[in-house]
């Protein structure tokens, strides 16, 4: 025989209950959302309001039509000199704005380890940048720098200072193909230079005979400087490949026989030289005139590199100056207010349901007991 106990059961509330105790804590949801708003825009009076000036970039344009018949005249120096490059894109622009040595001068120039009240570097940076905003539109492709600032005249003059900073840095490391074809022919020129004043001297020092003015060395120097720019001209081009293709491709394989030929062909001249004093002039004299040739050419291409690289206008234009702010921009306090508001709002609407949930299953009251013990438990009073 068994014994059952009848336990009475409750019944599931239904979505009028819950209705009906909503309208209930209506007023404390509403009040208690209203008053949080209230109390956080008092709270941001207290705030130091931020300043944000704007200005905007046009980055520099594609290469002139210059620029593109100097590299067509260099041939396989094309690559080295930039030629394969093609426009810096505007990430990259976004990036050396946002570079450590940019932010390192900004900080010396602005004095900004007192602005922040920061000693070391690292943190002086990471403050830099967390009020700095560099973007870049893909549509226009112009480039929108922000500077935040509690003084809205310091924040103007650093929105300013960042242009004349970014256009420094961007110079000193050569981001147009211009400006890199400019550095290339500039090394390549005071290389040439070197080598044409010492071919002068050794040329001097040899003494000019007779003899030597007899032979007539133009024709053999002209052949001699023409093969030894082909074989230059061939062995830039093979290490243009190498850096592309592999060693055992076609393509390299091609120029690297190609570029011995042209060097049996010029240690052939070469061994056809007279072995007598004259011999001797004669090599220094086509040395010479080969220096002398390289020379010119690589410093008409580094004036065209040059009248390019100011056609780009200084690399970027300022198309909106930054302005001194007129009106805060941090913090929003009617975004905080509402904000505020309708999260308190959920919060204390969350409450309400939880506590109608719990009182719906707790109808003895044991669950809510062990509730209100559990805080005294924790301090070991119970």
């Amino acid at each position: 025989m068994s014994m059952e106990l009848d336990v009475p059961q409750q019944p599931h509330a239904g979505a009028m209950d819950w209705l009906l105790e909503v309208a209930r804590g209506a007023r404390l949801i509403v009040g208690g959302g209203l008053c949080a708003g209230a109390l956080a825009v008092g709270l941001s009076y207290l705030v130091t309001p931020t300043f944000t000036s704007t200005t905007v970039l046009l980055p520099p344009a594609q290469a002139s039509g210059g620029a593109q018949a100097a590299l067509a005249s260099l041939g396989a120096l094309a690559n080295l000199a930039g030629g394969g490059a093609a426009r810096a894109p505007l990430d990259q622009y976004v990036a050396l704005a946002m570079s450590t040595r940019v932010a390192d001068r900004m900080i010396e120039r602005f004095k900004l380890h007192e602005v922040y009240d920061e000693t070391l570097r690292l943190d002086v940076r990471k403050q830099f940048w967390k009020n700095l905003r560099v973007g870049a539109g893909r549509r226009d492709g112009l480039i929108t720098i922000e500077v935040d600032d509690h003084d809205p005249k310091r924040a103007a003059d650093m929105a300013a200072g960042m242009v004349d900073e970014f256009r420094r840095v961007a110079a000193e490391i050569a981001v147009t193909e211009a400006q890199q074809r400019r550095v290339f022919f500039e090394d390549r020129v005071r290389e040439t230079g070197q080598k044409l004043e010492a071919a002068q001297k050794a040329l001097q020092d040899s003494g000019v005979s007779a003899n030597s003015l007899k032979a007539e060395p133009r024709v053999a120097v002209e052949a001699y400087a023409k093969l030894r720019a082909e074989l230059t001209n061939a062995q830039v081009r093979l290490q243009g490949l190498l850096a592309t293709f592999a060693a055992q491709a076609p393509e390299v394989v091609q120029q690297r026989a190609l570029v011995g030929e042209l060097a049996g062909q010029l240690r052939q001249l070469e061994s056809q030289a007279p072995k007598t004093e004259d011999g001797a002039y004669l090599s220094r004299y086509r040395e010479f005139k080969y220096q002398e040739a390289l020379f010119e050419q690589f410093s008409r291409q580094l004036e065209l590199a040059r009248i390019d690289e100011g056609r780009e206008g200084g690399l970027v234009q300022v198309v909106d100056v930054a302005q001194v702010p007129e009106k805060k921009s941090r913090p929003g306090r009617a975004k905080i207010g509402m904000g505020v508001s309708v999260a308190t709002g959920l919060f204390l609407l969350l409450w309400v349901m939880l506590r109608f949930q719990l009182r719906s299953r707790d109808v003895d009251g044991s669950i809510r007991a062990k509730l209100k013990a559990i805080w005294p438990a924790v301090w070991g009073r119970a």
